[in-house]
């Protein structure tokens, strides 16, 4: 798969006002830091959760999250070519994302939320 030919947007351009935040970073690192609105599907699960998916989109755009931009990229490439939802990568992942400050939640109540 060729990087390039997958939709992408920088965190800077991602509104998440009336979008689907896909997350398909592992367990550990969603429960470390996630975007507060995010699915959490990891990769390895999105075929047999394709169906959930295409419900919560309802025909809104998918933007697709992991930890630097590699994994989603190739959850947006699988998700376009089987015609689940209309997927779009989120370049710089969520290294990116709290880099510039976007919020950030975490399922451990005594630890201050990071990304793994």
């Amino acid at each position: 798969m060729n990087h390039s030919d997958v939709p992408t947007v920088s965190v800077e351009q991602l509104s998440t006002s009336d979008a689907v935040l896909l997350d398909v970073r592992e367990s550990d690192e969603w429960a470390a830091g996630h975007a507060p609105s995010a699915v959490h599907i990891p990769l390895g699960d999105l075929p047999a959760r394709a169906g959930e998916l295409a419900e919560l989109a309802a025909d809104r755009p998918v933007y697709v999250v992991c930890r630097t931009g590699g994994r989603s990229a190739r959850a947006v490439a699988w998700l376009n070519a089987a015609g689940v939802v209309d997927a779009v990568n989120v370049a710089g992942g969520m290294k990116t994302w709290h880099v510039q400050g976007r919020p950030l939640v975490g399922e451990h109540a005594d630890v201050p939320p990071e990304v793994l």
